[in-house]
């Protein structure tokens, strides 16, 4: 069964348009916005955290660094509206974000004219030092999610396309 959050941002995804269907708490229409929220969840989980706070500020660095990546490879590229959503159930240790960006076949495409499919360019995201923001040298910050994954039980699941 799906969790709610994740239902809730599938609907959002699969919206012929999607603005005015999420809360003001669940749309974050600007990096700064988001990082607002992200920095308020981390003084949630801090608040209730016992001895897992070296846990919880990779969970942070994760999200950050998942949530950033919507904006920085979808400027000005948008489907329709710009930004994500961003939601999270403390309780339920889940996590939530979506954007309606171009997804990452088409932006790993840019910097790999042959890439097959959307399966693949995740493939290559999480495990090449390769960035769609070409010519730009970068291409690290989703390997450093998919190794802080590995290390500790936070568990990422990704779609795109």
């Amino acid at each position: 069964m799906e969790d709610k959050l994740a239902q809730k941002a599938r609907e959002w995804l699969g919206l012929e348009l999607g603005d005015s269907f999420l809360s003001e708490g669940e749309y974050c229409s600007s990096r700064d916005i988001f990082q607002a929220r992200l920095d308020k969840m981390r003084t949630v989980f801090e608040s209730a955290a016992n001895e897992e706070m070296d846990l919880i500020y990779l969970l942070i660095a994760v999200i950050g660094e998942i949530g950033n990546n919507s904006f920085d490879h979808n400027l000005g590229q948008w489907r329709d509206i710009g930004g994500i959503f961003f939601n999270f159930d403390q309780s339920e240790k889940i996590v939530v974000l979506a954007d309606r960006g171009q997804g990452f076949y088409s932006s790993m495409k840019k910097a790999i004219s042959d890439i097959p499919n959307d399966l693949e360019a995740i493939k290559i995201a999480f495990t090449k030092q390769i960035s769609g923001r070409q010519p730009e040298r970068r291409g690290n910050g989703l390997k450093f999610v998919a190794n802080i994954a590995q290390q500790t039980n936070i568990e990422v699941f990704l779609q795109s396309g």
